[in-house]
């Protein structure tokens, strides 16, 4: 295995070099080696690519005019699924690490670049290539903060591979892909997670603090499709906390910039995509977006329980009301907001029409955050697909 120092917010690079994305910088790892030459082109925030990377590695761009595309991208296939047998401590029940054990046991690929934590911070990211699934398992349950995963690609090129599996996020895996025939490799596969709203370990402090019963304990959380926030403690107790009833005053301003400004919520580059927004709760949603994905997906099928993905609801009058309530920072009482969970979930949106909830939401609140912190990139940030998502909406000035 190795390893990269734990990462911290303002890490220095080596001699003379700096972050060109500034603010907006996702602290993805690739500034933090010598690919930083190609940072301009690779960048998320400095060149946003997606439907010409999407022709590239897919064999062509979503149609725009397919809304199951128009949202969730380049696909062969989505499917809802969970292990038969969830492997012990993972987050939901395992399939991402399922599928990395598998592919480096059968020999598919000779490392995968993940994510484990520190010793000392069970939330401090520390970006690794294991060689084992050891290694592999130790990096199970997310980590809901800046990591530089990219970090590690020297390391790749040093250690003589050639099949290599990474793990990442939409930011990381687009600036990976733009770099990814430097790297030497005969096969890179690409295992993605939906991702959106990471924060600083600082900010996940406060996140913490300010929303958990029991800070100390949290081991992992997530937003569910119940419209509530569960927190998952050490004890095995998990602790819920209705969407409605967060301290958003309070909030507003711990998610990093780049996460509010960006549009690849579904990390429409990877070969194949777990996460769980557009699947029913306790389940997971799968989108292979290749046959390379199809291919990943075929080595773990027999383990896992599979059914059809499915939609139900209506998301529009409940992402127009959530506009303004975000934007002014309100927050109900928590008798009101339970009041109002249970009957969003009752009557509310429903698998694929929950994640095209989820993104309406973040789209609209991102492309504002743009309009008004950074008006120049607001048409080189904004994909024509998430610009057609917002336009259904009427948005505050």
């Amino acid at each position: 295995m190795t390893f990269v120092a734990p990462h911290q917010k303002a890490r220095a690079l080596k001699p003379g070099s700096r972050r060109p994305a500034k603010e907006l910088c996702s602290e993805c790892g690739l500034c933090d080696t010598h690919y930083i030459h190609y940072v301009k082109e690779a960048c998320a925030f400095l060149n946003q690519q997606i439907a010409a990377l999407e022709a590239t590695f897919h064999g062509r761009s979503r149609d725009l005019d397919n809304e199951n595309e128009l949202y969730f991208g380049v696909h062969q296939q989505m499917i809802a699924a969970r292990k038969k047998e969830p492997i012990e401590g993972a987050q939901w029940t395992g399939i991402v690490s399922a599928i990395a054990c598998t592919m480096l046991t059968q020999g598919k690929v000779e490392g995968v670049v993940c994510v484990q934590n520190t010793k000392e911070d069970r939330f401090q990211p520390m970006p690794i290539l294991a060689t084992t699934p050891e290694e592999i398992l130790a990096a199970r349950v997310n980590k809901p903060t800046l990591s530089p995963n990219l970090s590690i690609l020297e390391q790749i090129e040093k250690s003589g591979m050639k099949r290599v599996l990474a793990i990442g996020v939409g930011c990381q895996i687009q600036a990976l892909r733009t770099v990814e025939k430097k790297l030497g490799l005969e096969k890179l596969y690409v295992l993605g997670t939906p991702c959106v709203d990471n924060v600083t370990r600082e900010g996940l402090q406060k996140f913490l603090d300010t929303t958990s019963r029991s800070p100390e304990t949290v081991v992992h959380y997530e937003f569910m499709q119940d419209f509530q926030v569960h927190f998952k403690h050490e004890d095995g107790s998990v602790e819920k906390v209705p969407f409605f009833g967060l301290k958003t005053n309070q909030l507003k301003d711990v998610f990093a910039p780049s996460c509010l400004s960006c549009f690849d919520y579904v990390n429409s580059l990877a070969d194949l995509v777990v996460g769980y927004m557009g699947a029913p709760f306790g389940w997971q949603w799968l989108v292979v977006r290749n046959d390379t994905g199809q291919e990943m997906l075929d080595l773990v099928w027999e383990q896992l329980e599979t059914q059809a993905v499915m939609s139900k609801g209506d998301r529009h009058q409940a992402v127009q009301q959530s506009i303004p309530a975000y934007d002014k920072g309100v927050t109900l009482p928590m008798w009101a907001a339970k009041l109002m969970g249970v009957v969003i979930e009752k009557i509310g949106p429903k698998g694929l029409e929950y994640a095209r909830f989820s993104i309406d939401s973040h789209f609209t609140r991102n492309y504002l955050y743009l309009k008004r912190n950074y008006p120049k990139k607001l048409e080189s940030q904004v994909p024509e697909y998430a610009q057609k998502i917002v336009n259904q909406y009427k948005l505050p000035e």
